[in-house]
């Protein structure tokens, strides 16, 4: 059984979270997901968050605490272990670099968004308790 370590950036700013559109011709094309994406060999979780949020957004981010772990298998695929942080711009500003649209998004309109169903879950929880305050 194949399985995959990624992890996604709830990005915070005032009372928004930046979610972002899958490309075009990948899979889950032009589905929304909170940022990131898959941990490379021999880096940490926070590493590889932000240098997938840099290579999609061209931002650099500061990871905080960690914010929710989710399991979940795409039917004839692998099992992904996502793992979300709460983090927040140091620098720049979000430009679709690797993702075909991004937005700032209160908790209670994520719904709106037809979220990734690995991302789901963690729309359920900012939806039942709203963005957390402290980042860090």
């Amino acid at each position: 059984m194949k399985s995959i370590n990624v992890v996604g950036a709830l990005i915070l700013r005032d009372d928004r979270v930046l979610i972002a559109q899958r490309p075009a011709g990948k899979s889950q094309a032009l589905k929304w997901e909170f940022p990131g994406g898959k941990i490379e060999p021999g880096e940490s979780p926070e590493l590889s968050l932000a240098r997938e949020i840099s290579e999609e957004l061209g931002l650099e981010i500061a990871v905080g605490r960690h914010f929710q772990a989710v399991l979940h298998r795409y039917p004839d695929g692998p099992l992904i272990h996502l793992d979300c942080y709460l983090a927040w711009i140091v620098s720049g500003l979000p430009k679709p670099l690797q993702c075909h649209d991004w937005r700032w998004a209160r908790a209670q309109e994520l719904g709106e968004f037809d979220f990734s169903a690995a991302d789901v879950p963690v729309v359920a929880r900012l939806q039942r308790e709203g963005l957390p305050t402290v980042v860090e």
